[in-house]
């Protein structure tokens, strides 16, 4: 069975609670359900990971070579900055999508760029939870063998 790692970020863990105007009332477990769901409707398995620690995020990335054949990430914050993470996902090179769940083009100016976004196949922003469940349809039918 094909087996997709989706990777959280910092303060994802947080939703539900972290600003509700923004975000939404749903939570990190919530939202894994439901891709667990299509993972399972799909054929695929879905491994959750999430954390705060830069760090983590990255060995989870490195542990996905070999052992996954595709990444959904939201680096949260990370986004914006993280070259070590950018350089995880690209040296892996398996098929990743980033997701965000607001639009963070039409946010704050420095939510805009994206260092991740050159490794990854897609970039999905604003679908809320809804973009997680995109970008493994996607994967599953365009990048997953």
């Amino acid at each position: 069975m094909k087996q997709i790692f989706v990777i959280n970020g910092p303060n994802l863990n947080m939703l539900g609670i972290r600003e509700p105007a923004i975000y939404g009332h749903t939570t990190l477990d919530d939202i894994n359900k439901e891709i667990k769901e299509l993972g399972d409707r799909l054929g695929v398995a879905c491994e959750f990971f999430q954390s705060n620690s830069e760090g983590a995020l990255i060995d989870k990335i490195q542990s996905a070579y070999k052992n996954a054949d595709g990444i959904i990430i939201n680096p949260g914050a990370y986004t914006h900055y993280s070259y070590a993470i950018r350089d995880a996902l690209a040296s892996v090179d398996l098929p990743a999508i980033e997701v965000h769940l607001s639009d963070i083009n039409s946010r704050e100016e420095f939510r805009r760029h994206s260092v991740t976004k050159d490794v990854c196949r897609e970039q999905i922003s604003g679908l809320g939870k809804d973009g997680y469940l995109k970008a493994l349809q996607i994967l599953v039918e365009q990048y997953v063998d």
